[in-house]
């Protein structure tokens, strides 16, 4: 019974003491992240208003893809400040001092910035990549030796997935060439294969007739915005003659108003008689192994057949 006596005093008098003292800080800690919570909500419904205002203030295709990919970094780093300053303020509230911290974080920072140099550089490759607007969300590009569509851009990497739905994450620091597939307008490039003994400008009269008949076609009249242009003869094969032509187009439509062009030429081809272009050989032999074989074939026929 003493010794419950003590125990019951001994948790009284520290509860007396210390309760206190935990609430105080439990409803300090919990007020910052209220307050920091607030914040984020704050911070995404403003950038979510600016975000729609912008928007609502052009209707170039251009600007809202830099739009929509600015808003995205922008949300990610708000919501990093605000967890930071919030950590900050919570281990003030905990008697922790963040300057020494500072501190080591500074030199830490120093030791580990020799062993985090590329992560560096992603960043800072990121940085500029998003001010001088080289990558948009929903842009087809080719970076680092990979092709396909941007789905998110980071100050760390950028996604893409390509056209078999493998995705890529491809840090920032490995950018060093961006070719961008859907800027203001793209190229259908078509190289068509023509036979040596086929005119070469009735040719270009029929893909003419073609291109024409796709700008009348409604589906793809929105999508064409030139003439056909003909570059002319590209290149002699070794069993066709490559003629090449180009369609400007929309930005990524470039490989729909293709297909749908060398569908339509072959289909012309097959109307006029103009046979494709396979390869062949031709076989010339020597005048001595031609006249021994002239001789031998001379013999065979004249034999006569024994009974």
């Amino acid at each position: 019974m003493t010794d419950w006596a003590h125990a019951s005093a001994w948790l009284y008098t520290w509860s007396a003491e210390r309760l206190p003292l935990l609430l105080d800080l439990t409803i300090r800690l919990a007020v910052i992240l209220v307050i920091a919570w607030f914040l984020r909500l704050l911070a995404r419904r403003a950038i979510r208003i600016v975000h729609a205002t912008l928007r609502n203030r052009t209707d170039s295709i251009e600007d809202i893809k830099r739009i929509d990919t600015l808003v995205r970094v922008a949300r990610y780093a708000a919501s990093a400040v605000i967890v930071i300053i919030a950590g900050g303020l919570a281990l003030s509230v905990l008697g922790i001092s963040v300057a020494p911290l500072l501190a080591t974080a500074g030199v830490a920072g120093i030791a580990i910035g020799f062993g985090a140099q590329s992560l560096v550089k992603d960043i800072f490759s990121g940085f500029f990549v998003l001010l001088e607007n080289q990558i948009r969300v929903g842009d087809v590009v080719s970076i680092a030796g990979r092709d396909g569509a941007v789905e998110e851009v980071t100050l760390r990497y950028v996604r893409l997935r390509d056209y078999a739905g493998d995705v890529h994450f491809i840090p920032n620091g490995e950018i060093n060439v961006v070719t961008s597939r859907s800027r203001e307008f793209s190229q259908a490039v078509m190289d068509i294969g023509a036979h040596y003994r086929d005119n070469v400008d009735e040719i270009f009269e029929l893909m003419r007739a073609v291109a024409h008949d796709m700008r009348t076609d409604e589906r793809y009249a929105g999508k064409i915005l030139d003439d056909l242009e003909i570059a002319g003869v590209e290149a002699w094969d070794g069993s066709s003659v490559t003629l090449r032509a180009r369609l400007k187009t929309l930005p990524l439509a470039q490989w729909e108003i293709r297909r749908e062009f060398l569908r339509r030429l072959k289909a012309r081809f097959d109307a006029d008689g103009l046979e494709i272009p396979y390869p062949q050989v031709t076989l010339s032999l020597a005048r001595e192994t031609e006249a021994a074989l002239s001789g031998h074939a001379s013999r065979l026929i004249g034999a006569k057949p024994t009974a």
